[in-house]
């Protein structure tokens, strides 16, 4: 189990918020908390982390790409990250850390949506691409990582069903 919440907004986003979400889910995530927030303020992603594959700090999250376009969160496991991280490494791909996170990250980067008919596992989880202005989210097919998310005064607060969600202008 982990726990992530995230708010997306017209508007800067109050990072106290978020932490009180976040920390609300300390029983899904006792080992470590994270938030990371925009450089406008308009996204704000939170974590609450049970370290079971990668447990280093490095594999914490929100979790970064290298060049700082994406930053994820993900709740559940990637069973197949590791055939998934083989094939990357075949184009090229060279990761930090041993994490399903990471691996995650940069099949989105590689495939774009097209990365969830690669998944096999049970997961929900949240892509903000800095480059695009866009909040990329699922869940696995079943459904046993659940997505919560509420529409509220022009924002998108995925307390973690969306597919792709992209804010008006």
């Amino acid at each position: 189990m982990c726990g992530i919440v995230g708010v997306l907004g017209r508007e800067p986003v109050d990072e106290a918020l978020v932490v009180e979400m976040r920390d609300r889910l300390v029983h899904r995530g006792p080992d470590a908390a994270g938030l990371w927030s925009s450089a406008d303020l308009r996204v704000c992603l939170g974590f609450r982390r049970l370290a079971i594959i990668d447990p280093r700090p490095d594999a914490d999250q929100p979790f970064l790409s290298e060049d700082g376009r994406f930053a994820i969160v993900l709740n559940g496991e990637i069973y197949n990250f590791r055939s998934l991280r083989s094939e990357l490494e075949t184009k090229g791909v060279q990761f930090r850390t041993r994490s399903d996170t990471e691996v995650l990250l940069e099949a989105y980067r590689a495939w774009g949506s097209g990365c969830l008919g690669r998944l096999s596992g049970m997961f929900a989880f949240a892509i903000w691409d800095r480059e695009q202005g866009r909040l990329f989210c699922a869940r696995d097919r079943a459904g046993e990582k659940p997505f919560h998310y509420a529409l509220a005064n022009g924002s998108f607060a995925p307390s973690l069903r969306v597919s792709v969600w992209v804010p008006q202008s």
